[in-house]
């Protein structure tokens, strides 16, 4: 097993009764399993993260860890949030799973209040974001179908435009309208009719949208691509673009939703209102569920048997869901969002001022991005040894996605730490990169915003 030499050591925090602390310390099999067994996917941290409470998480040796990553904006509620654990608890001994050939008691109900928050009309529930997106896709190539084109041929209507530095998933039908290629050029050729926009640039996109796109899709605020919000005059354009070309607006709010914006979405700063919009991450607290949110006059074109899931949308999954969103309601957690976000963005903006390498704080409510000046992998190595987990996107963007549950007091402890990594990684910052000192994309982002 060649691979296991490449794994550090996990010791248990304390050796057992009898047990000399030279023999405690031994490689975790768990890592093991996971280097020669699972596909490699992912650069994970050689830990193992057992369980959490809040906005804490712990690994195997009982290092306690304040969770500013949030599961990749999954875990709004934190670990282990008691009413969640309450619901999963009663559905799972009633029933997981019953298929899509009956109704469940929960899908109907989540479905109203997921079109109560949007202003939408109807849903359909995926397992994840990317088969949103695939689902949505499809949706806009039936839109556009028009009566004289028969089903087999290439209807006029089949563009899809996405903007640059767009992330939406990594199925086929999603890596397409993904404009960064190390996620789409290795599996070429992908769907065909994508192009992609400059971002925020309203004459590109004049230029590109005619009568052949079906939809346009949109992150409000871009996760993957560096916490960039899309300007107001970019979508009320795009949204008039669509409408005179009875083309579909399509919201990504699969990171940027379900209140992480200190909003239902994101796009509800905007006036005008997307014809489809994406969820996921947060919906069911951890399990698997996505959904389509949609109007009337989208759904009205879909018939049985023209899309279907076997496990989205679930008896214990939307259950769950149902009381992430009542506990959002229910608990204000809005409010906390804005009030803690405009905390850590003053917090932010004082720690700016110290260190040079800082450019710039983008986001809204609790979805921040800190760019630097240089790559800011060793600050989030640096993090996670002092017990934060942060991340970084696209090389230069350190991405802070705290649970809404988030305290004032957690905010200032992320501060006092986040200064801490700031100033010991500050000496291996002081200088960039060599060939990588500023982000390729920069420039023509900022100009366009």
């Amino acid at each position: 097993m060649p691979a296991a030499s490449k794994i550090k050591s996990v010791t248990r925090p304390f050796p057992k009764p009898g047990e000399s602390p030279a023999r405690a310390a031994k490689p975790d099999t768990r890592l093991l399993d996971a280097e020669q067994f699972l596909l490699p996917t992912y650069k994970r941290q050689p830990v193992v993260m057992t369980h959490g409470r809040g906005a804490y998480v712990y690994d195997a040796s009982g290092k306690k860890y304040l969770d500013f990553l949030g599961g990749i904006a999954v875990n709004a509620l934190g670990h282990a949030h008691p009413r969640i654990v309450k619901v999963i608890r009663r559905e799972a001994a009633r029933a997981i799973h019953v298929s899509n050939l009956y109704h469940n008691a929960f899908q109907g109900p989540l479905a109203r209040k997921l079109a109560a928050w949007s202003g939408l009309n109807r849903a359909f529930f995926s397992n994840s974001g990317t088969e949103a997106i695939d689902g949505a896709m499809k949706l806009a190539r039936l839109y556009g179908r028009q009566p004289d084109e028969p089903a087999g041929t290439a209807a006029k209507k089949q563009r899809f435009l996405a903007l640059e530095n767009s992330f939406h998933g990594r199925t086929f039908g999603a890596i397409s309208v993904t404009s960064t290629e190390k996620y789409r050029l290795p599996f070429g050729p992908v769907v065909p009719g994508a192009e992609f926009i400059r971002f925020n640039d309203v004459a590109d996109l004049e230029s590109k949208f005619d009568d052949t796109v079906c939809a346009i899709l949109l992150e409000a605020i871009q996760g993957e691509g560096g916490i960039y919000p899309v300007s107001e005059a970019f979508w009320n354009r795009a949204r008039e673009l669509a409408t005179k070309h009875d083309a579909l607006l399509i919201a990504d709010e699969i990171q940027c939703g379900l209140g992480r914006t200190g909003r239902y979405f994101g796009c509800q700063k905007f006036s005008s209102k997307p014809d489809i919009v994406l969820v996921a991450k947060p919906l069911a607290a951890g399990l698997p569920l996505g959904a389509i949110l949609t109007t009337e006059a989208v759904a009205s074109r879909v018939s049985p048997g023209m899309h279907g899931t076997t496990l989205g949308g679930g008896p214990l999954a939307c259950a769950v869901a149902l009381e992430f969103l009542s506990v959002v309601e229910g608990q204000e957690l809005l409010e906390n969002i804005r009030v803690r976000g405009a905390e850590l963005r003053e917090g932010l903006a004082k720690l700016a001022a110290k260190f040079s390498f800082i450019r710039e704080i983008r986001g809204e409510g609790l979805m921040i991005g800190v760019e630097l000046t240089v790559e800011g992998a060793p600050f989030v190595a640096e993090a996670m040894r002092r017990g934060l987990l942060i991340n970084c996107t696209h090389d230069f963007t350190l991405r802070l996605l705290p649970p809404f549950i988030i305290t004032r007091a957690q905010v200032r402890e992320f501060l006092r730490l986040f200064e801490l990594v700031l100033a010991t990684t500050s000496r291996q910052a002081a200088a960039p990169v060599s060939g990588k000192s500023a982000n390729p994309q920069r420039v023509a982002r900022a100009a366009a915003r």
